[in-house]
C-alpha cells in the first residue's frame, strides 16, 4: 500500500510541476502593461507565501502552494530554498508576476 501511495504522490507532483513550468513560460512571454512606467510594474508589495519548497524539474525550487492544482511559484534565493527542501514553510517576499517568481525577503518554517 506504501508503494502505491508512493507512485501517486509522485504522479502528483510531477504533473503539479509541469504545469507550474508551464504557466512560468506562459509568463515570460506576456509583455508588460503598454506605456506604464517600469519602476511602477515592479514596486509591489511584501507578501506572505505559505507552501513546501520543491525541486521542480527544471532543477529550481520552488514554493508549491496547492499541490492539487500545481499552483506555486519559484524562488530568487535558490541557496536560501536549499536549505528547507521537503519542508513546509512561511516565504516572505515581493512577487514578480511576469516572471512568476518570488524575490524572498525571509523564509521560515511553517
Amino acid at each position: 500500500m506504501k508503494l502505491k501511495n508512493f507512485w501517486t504522490t509522485s504522479l502528483v507532483l510531477a504533473l503539479a510541476l509541469g504545469f507550474l513550468q508551464s504557466t512560468v513560460l506562459q509568463a515570460q512571454t506576456q509583455s508588460p502593461v503598454p506605456n506604464a512606467p517600469q519602476d511602477q510594474q515592479n514596486q509591489q508589495k511584501s507578501q506572505t507565501f505559505v507552501g513546501k519548497i520543491v525541486k521542480a524539474t527544471n532543477g529550481q525550487y520552488a514554493l508549491l502552494m496547492d499541490e492539487q492544482a500545481g499552483k506555486g511559484v519559484y524562488l530568487d534565493d535558490q541557496e536560501k530554498a536549499k536549505q528547507f527542501e521537503g519542508k513546509n514553510v512561511k516565504v516572505t517576499g515581493v512577487l514578480e508576476t511576469a516572471k512568476n517568481l518570488v524575490h524572498i525577503t525571509n523564509i521560515e518554517p511553517a
